[in-house]
């Protein structure tokens, strides 16, 4: 029997395993031909049988020819949230399950897949935009489609992968605080938030990371912390983007962390007992801060983070080292903070001093 077990951890360390088999057949012709396939059923004596399955129809002719039911999207979700948890974040899955539940499913559970096409797909948008949804959360919508669409082209459950085509969003804003601005707020930080308000501030590390950063991921001596791990409903795991960073730390900070240092648990930013703090613990931390330094705006978190970006490209810091520091998997992503650039249109209008080319060689071609 060519039937074997395969074994893989995901990212989060689970780890996963299913039946496979492994035929070879040749062929009356003299041809090779080899099939690896997950069972459908996983168990060994499930794949068992598939596997003699497989073999009667390479004998009979029959294999590949048989005829497949395309499921319906309310028949194929589960699949692919088994895919999406064991390829993504838990809070990717949690987000990928919230649009399906309370939007796809209600509109397109009962078509079946190679039913969904381009009329249906804009009578979505049409239906969700009445709806007074903003397009950014219809494309949220339409890019959950697309992958649960795209994982059936995968699987042999769809046949090609229909074109959808994303709605025009206007470019997300973020706010920020200035320079004297930042000073006022860090100003106002009562003592018990003054670290860590300082810190997020001045490294630009996401709520999850700051909740879930220990004493052993910073070096005070060498000025640097290591993003390892982020906090997402009570659980642990890798950072955004699944892999570690490396962030310099400032003298500001280190000083704050120096005084900050404590016994009580491996957490930098705990409660009384060195118990790990919680996102609805710090939820209104920031905001509490701008209205004591009196600050007109209300920002959260990430807001800080969008300061600490917007700040060092304001001080002329390159739009690559802005992109490792906040661990974006790509530029694109940081290429939001380019116009704060103080380079970006002094270097534009500078090109109008450059000199102008000789006479000729413009529009000319050789015969």
């Amino acid at each position: 029997m060519s039937v074997r077990l395969r074994k893989w951890k995901t990212k989060e360390k689970k780890v996963q395993e299913a039946w496979w088999v492994d035929v070879k057949f040749q062929h009356p012709d003299g041809r090779v031909e080899r099939i690896r396939k997950a069972s459908p059923i996983n168990t060994r004596r499930g794949a068992e049988q598939y596997e003699r399955e497989l073999r009667q129809a390479l004998l009979n002719g029959t294999f590949g020819k048989e005829k497949k039911e395309v499921p319906t999207l309310e028949q194929f979700q589960e699949r692919f949230l088994t895919y999406s948890e064991n390829n993504n974040k838990p809070s990717q899955v949690y987000a990928k399950r919230g649009i399906l539940n309370n939007h796809l499913v209600p509109v397109f559970g009962k078509l079946r897949l190679d039913a969904i096409g381009l009329a249906e797909v804009e009578a979505y948008k049409a239906q969700k935009l009445k709806e007074k949804l903003t397009p950014k959360s219809v494309n949220n919508h339409l890019a959950v489609l697309h992958k649960l669409l795209a994982v059936a082209v995968e699987s042999g459950d769809l046949a090609q992968l229909p074109r959808i085509k994303m709605l025009r969003a206007a470019k997300p804003e973020f706010r920020f605080l200035t320079f004297e601005e930042a000073d006022r707020f860090l100003a106002a930080a009562t003592p018990e938030w003054a670290a860590m308000l300082t810190v997020a501030l001045k490294t630009g590390l996401r709520i999850g990371e700051l909740l879930a950063l220990k004493w052993e991921d910073i070096d005070l001596v060498a000025g640097r912390l290591m993003v390892r791990r982020t906090l997402w409903s009570g659980q642990e795991g890798t950072p955004k983007g699944g892999r570690s960073r490396e962030v310099p730390l400032s003298t500001r900070a280190v000083e704050i962390l120096k005084a900050h240092r404590h016994l009580k648990g491996p957490y930098v930013f705990c409660g009384p007992g060195g118990e790990r703090l919680t996102h609805s613990m710090v939820k209104a931390v920031v905001s509490r801060t701008c209205t004591r330094a009196g600050l007109a705006k209300r920002l959260g978190w990430h807001d800080l983070r969008h300061s600490f970006a917007s700040h060092l490209v304001m001080r002329g810091v390159a739009l690559k080292a802005v992109q490792e520091l906040l661990g974006h998997a790509t530029i694109d992503m940081t290429m939001r903070y380019a116009h704060l650039s103080p380079d970006v249109k002094r270097d534009a209008v500078h090109m109008l001093d450059t000199p102008s080319p000789a006479r000729g060689t413009y529009g000319t071609h050789e015969a």
